[in-house]
């Protein structure tokens, strides 16, 4: 099998000139393999290059999964043909220790291109870390305010609830609006918010996963010293941010930009080195940068799978481009909810719409469990919505392609024909 595949040339600038030649010295190209395993491996490919396939042309279903969810099938399957021997080293990436050569270029090629697609400056961290989004719920107050420091959260979903929630334990939270008598279809006008004086942050979960509501513009935080913090677990590298406007970002990887098992966090540097005593050792952001978040083995396989997503989403012309694609998908989508005269239905207010996470529900409730049926029937999964809320809800997240919402569209406009009878 002859493999071919070109990479993005990403600027290097942001790392150190060691880390540089390390990752120079790796080939981003896959080479013809030049041994043999002991025991035959038996790979068939539609073509003698490794391409972009169609799902149209293969088994694969369309997943609409909200986590963990789809990933592009051209990263798939780089991964797939890496998987034996990583580009020669003999190793595949699973076996790699977590300080050889080998896969410091990864992580470090990995960083470069978040680097590159969110514009990250370079008096910000950016820490690969375990523990999923909701550890952050807790690491994020132990690092930044001490026990007695206020901070504001904004509860638009179940997401930032918890946060909320969790906070409680490590500093002195405040929720200064919450959706939650409006079933979280809302945001607020951010003018009529009364925060607190001298809050240490100011907390947001940019998209909810559960609930299908997305910020589209960002709070200011009223303090002098305040700085704005975001979950953006469901919605990060879907579109440019300004990445200076906040003083911290996380998200798990599990949405868009990999597999479980990888969180990121984006840390203004400043900000790093003030945690509470309390703080777990692996909690701590500090031990984490200074070892350039290799303080223990981390999830390396995951953050190569995030590395390829990088290189992938650089290739596709940057978030920018992506996210083109991502309000095309939604457009078509919401149309098809909002034309279909109340049969489908979206709860959520039309300025705040998640374009990642798409809940509705059927004006005939008992027709649900029988569209969850029908549509795994036609190689389409994963819509049924969360147990908290109930409906529908497809994730349409960067690796979903045009092709399945279309798909889905036209499912939904034949299933309306044939179940809606007065």
């Amino acid at each position: 099998m002859s493999v071919s595949m070109s990479a993005a040339t990403t600027p290097l600038t942001n790392l150190n000139p060691a880390a540089a030649t390390q990752i120079a010295a790796f080939p981003t190209s896959l080479p013809r393999p030049t041994t043999s395993p002991t025991r035959p491996l038996s790979i068939t490919c539609s073509s003698s290059t490794l391409q972009t396939p169609t799902s149209a042309a293969t088994d694969r279903v369309f997943n609409f999964a909200a986590g963990p969810a789809t990933l592009p099938e051209n990263v798939l399957l780089r991964a797939q043909s890496e998987l034996y021997n990583w580009r020669g080293s003999g190793m595949s990436v699973m076996e790699m220790s977590h300080r050889g050569k080998e896969f410091l270029s990864i992580i470090q090629k990995a960083e470069s291109d978040l680097r590159t697609l969110l514009n990250i400056p370079s008096e910000y961290t950016v820490l690969f870390l375990q523990g999923g989004a909701t550890t952050q719920f807790a690491a994020a107050p132990l690092n930044l305010c001490d026990p007695s420091d206020v901070v504001d959260y904004i509860v638009t979903g179940s997401w930032g609830d918890k946060a909320f929630k969790e906070a409680a334990k490590y500093c002195n939270p405040k929720s200064i609006w919450s959706g939650k008598s409006a079933k979280y279809t809302k945001i607020p006008n951010f003018d009529s918010l009364q925060q607190t004086p001298g809050a240490k942050f100011l907390h947001i979960c940019a998209n909810e996963t559960i609930h299908g509501v997305e910020f589209k513009t960002y709070p200011t935080p009223a303090g002098e010293n305040e700085v704005l913090v975001a979950d953006m677990s469901s919605n990060f590298c879907s579109k440019p941010v300004d990445v200076t406007k906040f003083g911290m970002i996380y998200a798990g990887a599990q949405k868009n930009v990999g597999p479980s098992g990888v969180t990121i966090a984006i840390v203004r540097s400043d900000l790093i080195g003030n945690a509470q005593p309390i703080t777990p050792v692996m909690l701590d952001y500090k031990i984490h940068a200074d070892n350039n978040s290799l303080y223990n083995t981390p999830p390396c396989y995951g953050i190569y799978m995030c590395g390829l997503v990088f290189e992938d989403l650089v290739e596709q012309g940057g978030l920018a481009e992506v996210e083109k694609k991502n309000v095309k998908k939604g457009s078509l989508l919401y149309d098809a909810i909002d034309g279909s005269k109340g049969f489908f239905r979206c709860p959520v207010e039309k300025g705040v719409r998640s374009l990642m996470n798409v809940p509705f529900t059927l004006a005939k409730p008992v027709l649900e469990a029988e569209f969850v049926k029908e549509a795994a029937k036609e190689k389409m999964v994963q819509l049924k919505g969360h147990r908290s809320v109930g409906g529908m809800r497809a994730s349409i997240y960067n690796a979903m392609p045009l092709a399945g919402v279309e798909k889905l569209v036209t499912f939904m406009k034949d299933f309306q024909a044939r179940h809606d009878h007065a």
